[in-house]
């Protein structure tokens, strides 16, 4: 009979080999592909991908390695402080990391890396690659600056707000809007900010935006015919603050970009990230760095349009003036023509008018013996007959 090992004693021997042959630790660079914590560990599962798109969903096909990794809590607290220090950032899915990690092999949870070490510059330097990619890309498309074709309302009121209903910074941009003597309106349309699902949520927001912003609806814009389009809204407000000034990335990613560069209304950023300038800062119509700075700006665009239908006021008011004046200089005029015309100013000079029946008399040949005239003073009329006309004897 062929001798034969039972399932363990093969492990066992594959652990040994491994043990006897392998490096104490390696340097691993790979993808997460899931992540997770618990009792202060930290468990991954670590990718390569076969020619995808890093970030991109995986599958079987497209998959050259996984493998488990593990980083355990003493040094997982340490590591992880030390990586979000340097980088700004925390583990995410997504991420491309370097680590250094210790092979393990186990007889039933089988192989496995334990971390004992990350490099956070690799992540800096591929977060900053991807970072450029996402740029190179909106600018071939042309959508860098496509929202600075959008105008801008001229009153900027009726405000769309993407933020986590408890940040501190929503509460500040609310209350500032509150406290400025205008009638803002705001609408807040809830998403996560940061982390892992950001850029979902934060896209799911911008949809509903745009379907509550439609007044018709694309079902009826086929119907709607001739009638003025109406939004709902003025602008879209992104805004972040109160928390950690980690798990930004997603402000980087090019969907989201995307999306917002061609979005139907301006959007404004305020997203707190004062370290650097996001992508999405800079495809914006408007990029402030904080939510409080966003409600400032709305506020000093209600002052400057107040300001300038102030001074409109003004000078429709100085314009008016200047027409009366004008009709009353030209009154004033025709009054002095006219003056000039009275028959009494002529009377005043020295001058009389003679009439016969009530007409005017202009020559003598006009006159008879026996007729009757009238002379017209300044002070009075006198009657007069006819006795002798030169003309006529």
């Amino acid at each position: 009979m062929n001798t034969f090992l039972t399932l363990s004693q093969l492990c066992a021997e594959i652990e040994e080999v491994l043990n006897d042959s392998l490096q104490p630790t390696y340097w691993v660079q790979a993808e997460i592909s899931s992540l997770s914590h618990k009792g202060g560990h930290l468990y991954l599962e670590l990718v390569e991908s076969g020619g995808s798109t890093p970030g991109r969903t995986f599958s079987t096909s497209n998959l050259a390695a996984k493998v488990r990794a593990t980083c355990w809590a003493g040094t997982n607290e340490l590591l992880m402080a030390y990586f979000e220090s340097e980088t700004g950032q925390q583990l995410q899915v997504g991420m491309n990391i370097l680590v250094e990690a210790e092979v393990q092999f186990h007889a039933v949870y089988g192989l496995s890396l334990s971390i004992v070490n990350i490099d956070p510059g690799f992540t800096v330097g591929e977060l900053a690659r991807k970072r450029q990619q996402t740029i190179a890309q909106l600018e071939a498309d042309g959508l860098l600056d496509a929202q600075q074709l959008l105008p801008l309302p001229t009153l900027i009121r009726r405000i769309a707000v993407i933020s986590s209903p408890t940040a501190a910074g929503y509460g500040d941009f609310c209350h500032q809007l509150e406290q400025s003597g205008y009638r803002f309106e705001t609408t807040l349309f809830g998403a996560t900010m940061q982390g892992e699902g950001a850029e979902r949520s934060i896209l799911a927001a911008l949809e509903e935006i745009a379907k509550t912003n439609d007044p018709y609806g694309e079902a009826d814009r086929s119907t709607a015919g001739r009638l003025e389009m109406v939004n709902a809204f003025d602008a879209v407000a992104i805004i972040r603050g109160g928390g950690a000034s980690t798990d930004l990335s997603c402000f980087d990613q090019y969907t989201l970009c995307a999306v917002c560069a061609q979005f139907e209304l301006p959007v404004l950023t305020g997203i707190g990230h004062t370290r650097d300038v996001s992508v999405l800062d800079m495809v914006a119509h408007e990029a402030l760095k904080t939510p409080t700075a966003v409600a400032e700006w709305l506020i000093h665009r209600m002052d400057a349009q107040l300001a300038r239908i102030g001074q409109l006021t003004q000078r429709l008011a100085r314009t008016a003036e200047r027409q009366i004046l004008i009709r009353r200089h030209r009154v004033e005029i025709l009054e002095e023509r006219l003056n000039a015309c009275n028959p009494e100013r002529i009377y005043r000079m020295g001058y009389s008018l003679m009439t016969k029946n009530g007409r005017i008399v202009r020559s003598v040949s006009e006159l008879a013996d026996g007729d009757r005239i009238e002379t017209h003073l300044t002070d009075g009329t006198v009657q007069s007959t006819i006795t002798c006309n030169p003309l006529r004897g």
